[in-house]
């Protein structure tokens, strides 16, 4: 069963755990479990994702019961209106704060394929951090002596495909678990010494106004089982609070 965050007649919010296609896709053909049909057959009722998550990613992901909701909440988002608040952790001691200004291109459609031709155009990116926590490890997990990493919230303004991942990557402090933009080092050492298999970015809050009332709604999910133990092994879990 999927955990429901909110429900209303216009909305529904799950907490999407990781490892969970929203919908099908090309990229993952072998996935047969996603979460629009799971939350179909759970609710009795269509739904239609406003907005994505990797399939990594966990948290916050908002449906809509109609079209005309989807449409509302969707051009919120468009036109950044949605606050979007993600956890992560990262290779590195980024700085305390900071705003990532790096363009991104369009690497893929709505059905996973690559777009040679929207590939070459690079549209306009920018994130948000803060560092909430940092520890360091006396482990050689690279080419020093010790291995740092960071517990960060980042905001992102704008909503590019894999933004977060590629944004932190941009700056040095890949996130923990990307296969794709991180370092298998520290991935590796995550899996065998945390037993933390994952990608470590969740989506912790959304901000937006109701379509129906106009009223400001936040709705939050709190951190997953392996990510959850993790901030406490490190003593991270207070600071996470922190991340509004």
């Amino acid at each position: 069963m999927l955990e429901i965050l909110y429900r209303d007649e216009q909305l529904v919010a799950i907490h999407k755990p990781a490892g969970l296609l929203v919908h099908r896709s090309d990229i993952d053909r072998h996935e047969t479990r996603f979460a629009v049909q799971l939350l179909r057959d759970q609710l009795g009722h269509r739904v239609q994702p406003v907005h994505r998550l990797d399939k990594g990613t966990s948290g916050v992901l908002l449906f809509a019961f109609d079209r005309d909701t989807a449409s509302v909440i969707g051009q919120q988002f468009e036109r950044n209106e949605v606050a979007k608040t993600y956890l992560a952790v990262v290779r590195g001691w980024p700085p305390a704060s900071g705003l990532i200004d790096h363009a991104l291109t369009r690497q893929y459609d709505d059905y996973g394929k690559l777009r040679t031709e929207a590939a070459q155009e690079s549209l306009p990116a920018t994130t948000a951090f803060r560092t909430l926590a940092t520890i360091e490890l006396p482990e050689p997990v690279d080419r020093y002596p010790t291995a740092r990493y960071a517990l960060v919230a980042l905001t992102p303004h704008t909503g590019r495909q894999h933004q977060l991942r590629r944004h932190m990557k941009h700056i040095a402090h890949p996130i923990i678990g990307d296969a794709t933009h991180g370092k298998g080092r520290h991935n590796r050492f995550f899996q065998e010494r945390f037993g933390c298999h994952r990608l470590l970015l969740a989506c912790t809050e959304l901000r937006l106004r109701h379509p129906a009332t106009g009223e400001n709604l936040i709705i939050s999910a709190p951190l997953e089982g392996d990510f959850a133990a993790l901030l406490t092994r490190f003593d991270w879990s207070l600071a996470a609070t922190d991340c509004g």
